[in-house]
């Protein structure tokens, strides 16, 4: 497993990704941060991003918090 930060903005205009650095990234998402809304669109779009199921993707640390720690698992070879 391999881990990235992700610095997440909530209700925003449109969905976007900027990627800081190689394991560093600014999300922007429309979902509000409650009811884990946010934090189930966020894996969504990184999951696309990253072109890997979103079962691949997990939150690790920062579940209440605009800056979190995803754990993503690679596709086994």
């Amino acid at each position: 497993m391999k881990y990235i930060k992700v610095k997440v903005k909530t209700e925003e205009k449109e969905y976007s990704i900027k990627k800081k650095k190689e394991d560093s990234f600014e999300v922007s998402i429309k979902e509000p941060a409650e009811n884990n809304r946010a934090n189930k669109a966020l894996i969504e779009v990184m999951a696309k991003y990253l072109n890997l199921p979103e079962n691949k993707v997990t939150i690790v640390k920062g579940h209440t918090s605009p800056s979190k720690i995803l754990g993503i698992y690679e596709e086994e070879k």
